[in-house]
């Protein structure tokens, strides 16, 4: 695949199938995540891939419980403005988004492939993001769609926790990126 087309097409690809995604393709959205440049050349980030679906299906419901408290919290105001105005551009824009965040929260039990990535005594998570993007676009070029959250983070160590991360040596989780074959186009 052509970079370019991979940048102007990857997109959040909530919708997805349960289809695993086969070794070799993890084997490849990992090694692009952990060649990606960090600050400092100092690599202090750890990736988690999870394909279990029983710890998936545990990780499931606190998805669901984070992403209501997104849409009554930090997005009170956008769910209401799009309530107030439907046929605006933006209100269906962001209606059209918060359908397709629900219905990934509705399935996240069947989600084949999960990365978490963790900082060390990071809080801000600047240098893992271009290793997430680089995760994303080396899925992306083997037809695997992804979409990145961190509204996990709402459940403070619960994931981190399910994952049996070390709480003492300064792990941050930063955001999870859900993978899997698209149910729709690209």
């Amino acid at each position: 695949m052509d970079l370019h087309e991979a940048l102007y097409t990857t997109r959040a690809m909530r919708r997805v199938t349960d289809q695993p995604v086969p070794d070799e393709i993890r084997a490849k959205i990992l090694d692009a995540a952990i060649r990606a440049p960090t600050g400092g050349n100092a690599q202090n980030w750890r990736f988690v891939m999870v394909d279990d679906p029983e710890l998936i299906g545990r990780i499931a419901p606190v998805y669901r419980r984070c992403l209501d408290e997104l849409w009554t919290g930090f997005y009170a105001d956008r769910v209401a403005a799009a309530k107030a105005e439907p046929d605006s551009s933006s209100s269906r824009d962001f209606r059209r988004m918060q359908r397709s965040a629900d219905w990934l929260g509705d399935n996240f039990a069947i989600v084949p492939l999960l990365l978490f990535g963790f900082i060390q005594h990071d809080p801000t998570g600047g240098s893992i993001y271009p290793a997430v993007w680089s995760a994303q676009l080396a899925a992306r070029a083997e037809g695997v769609g992804s979409s990145l959250t961190s509204v996990l983070m709402f459940a403070g160590d619960e994931v981190p926790d399910l994952l049996e991360v070390p709480r003492d040596e300064g792990w941050i989780m930063a955001c999870c990126v859900t993978f899997g074959y698209p149910t729709g186009r690209w």
